[in-house]
C-alpha cells in the first residue's frame, strides 16, 4: 500500500480531542479561543487559535485571457497589496453566493459561469479558516458596492502577466499566489475557451 492510501490511517494516530474550550476574545473580524486537549499521548496541552467564518475568491476572466486584480492597503502588513477579488462568508451563506457578492461588490463584474477550483487552509497554525476558490467567466459590468472603509483600486491584466508578478515576488498574498496558479492549472486542462 502506498503512503495516499495509507493517509488517512496514519492521521487517525495525530488526533487531538477537545476536552475544554474558552472564548478569549470576540471582536468584529476576530474570535479568538483557547482550548484544552488531549494529545495522541493521552496527556493534555493548550491550543490558541482564530475561529473564521471562511471565506471565497473569484477570479474573473475575460474571453481574450485577461484577468481583474483589486489592489488594496493591507494594514497589518502596511503596504499596497495585488488581489483576487475575496470575502468572508456571512452567515448562512454558500461559498458560490460569497464568491458572486464579492466579485460584484469589490470589481462591477457579474460572472455567467462559475467554476470551483478546490479550497485552501491559510494559516493552519492559528486559524481554522477555509478559503474557497472560484474561477468566472462570461462576465458583464454592474455598479460595485464597497464596504464603507474598502478603498480599492482595479487592475486588468493578462493571465501570463499575472503569474510573472507572482514569479517575481510583486504578489505575496497567498490567497492571490494559490489562486492564479490552480486557475492557471485548471484553464489550461478544462477552461471552456484558449487563453
Amino acid at each position: 500500500m502506498n503512503f495516499i492510501d495509507n493517509w488517512s490511517e496514519i492521521s487517525a494516530g495525530l488526533k487531538e480531542t477537545r476536552l475544554d474550550t474558552e472564548q478569549i476574545y470576540k471582536g468584529v473580524l476576530l474570535d479568538v479561543r483557547r482550548d484544552i486537549v488531549r494529545l495522541p499521548d493521552k496527556s493534555e496541552s493548550e491550543r490558541e487559535y482564530i475561529k473564521h467564518p471562511g471565506a471565497s475568491v473569484v477570479l474573473p476572466v475575460y474571453e481574450n485571457g485577461d484577468i481583474m486584480l483589486v489592489g488594496q492597503y493591507r494594514y497589518p502588513v502596511q503596504q499596497a497589496l495585488l488581489e483576487v477579488p475575496a470575502g468572508k462568508l456571512d452567515p448562512g451563506e454558500s461559498p458560490e453566493t460569497t464568491g458572486r457578492r464579492e466579485l460584484t461588490e469589490e470589481t462591477g463584474l457579474q460572472c455567467d459561469k462559475l467554476q470551483s477550483i478546490g479550497f485552501f487552509h491559510p494559516c493552519i497554525g492559528y486559524s481554522d479558516e477555509v478559503i474557497h476558490l472560484f474561477v468566472g467567466w462570461g462576465l458583464t459590468e454592474t455598479s460595485k458596492n464597497t464596504d464603507d472603509d474598502e478603498f480599492l483600486s482595479h487592475h486588468r491584466l493578462s493571465f501570463r502577466d499575472a503569474l510573472e508578478l507572482v514569479y517575481n515576488g510583486s504578489i505575496t498574498d497567498s490567497k492571490t499566489i494559490i489562486t492564479l496558479l490552480k486557475s492557471w492549472k485548471w484553464w489550461q486542462d478544462e477552461g471552456p475557451f484558449q487563453i
